[in-house]
């Protein structure tokens, strides 16, 4: 670890925002599902959300596809895995997290209309079917992006990317990237896992804090 490479991931981390994220209920297509997460971090989110295809399929997010297309992005993006989306829009709702879902219903408004400022998170659906009925009710809102062209609908990562460079406009208004959004520590501990993946991986296994670094990112002793 160079202290050039260290101090280009606490400069990273300080613009994460951790109330802002995804949850792609079934979107099952590789790079689809690296398309988002490489926006993802564009923006800075720090984590994502995601519902397997219900066709038993694991996402993939190791795929030569899914790596070509995202960048490496999902080194810099973890994605937490949900059993349903109505169960995850109802866990993040616990959270304080407002869900926006891109559905077209009798209360959609244009996605610029809506608070991005606020802690938020956009349900995005499956390539074919959008997101499905219950999901997009529990929602707290639905959003759609105007289209005035013969297709309905843009691709479902197009789309994602559309709706958060608008969170990060809003965001960047309101200066939400001017301080850190991540605690110290919690800065700390992401800033270790990301330098050094592999011991981090080994000490959560075993059950041991992260060893300190100083600051150039190196070890201590």
């Amino acid at each position: 670890m160079t202290p050039e490479r260290y101090a280009k991931i606490l400069r990273v981390l300080s613009k994460r925002q951790p109330t802002l994220t995804v949850l792609m209920d079934q979107v099952n297509k590789p790079h689809n599902l690296s398309a988002i997460i490489r926006t993802c971090d564009a923006v800075g989110v720090l984590e994502a959300h995601a519902v397997p295809p219900d066709d038993g399929r694991e996402l993939d997010f190791q795929g030569q596809t899914f790596d070509a297309t995202s960048g490496s992005a999902h080194k810099w993006v973890s994605v937490q895995r949900h059993a349903s989306a109505v169960q995850a829009v109802r866990d993040l709702q616990g959270q304080g997290v407002q869900v926006l879902a891109t559905h077209l219903s009798q209360r959609s408004v244009d996605y610029r209309d809506a608070d991005y400022t606020r802690p938020t998170c956009v349900l995005l659906g499956a390539e074919k079917w959008g997101v499905g009925d219950e999901a997009a009710d529990a929602a707290d809102g639905n959003i759609v992006i105007p289209m005035f062209g013969m297709v309905q609908s843009l691709n479902v990562s197009v789309a994602a990317a559309t709706i958060l460079f608008e969170a990060q406009r809003q965001r960047l208004a309101a200066g939400m990237y001017d301080t850190p959004q991540l605690s110290p520590a919690q800065l700390r501990g992401r800033a270790f896992e990301w330098a050094y993946p592999e011991l981090a991986a080994t000490c959560r296994a075993e059950g041991r804090p992260y060893p300190v670094l100083d600051d150039t990112g190196q070890l201590p002793g």
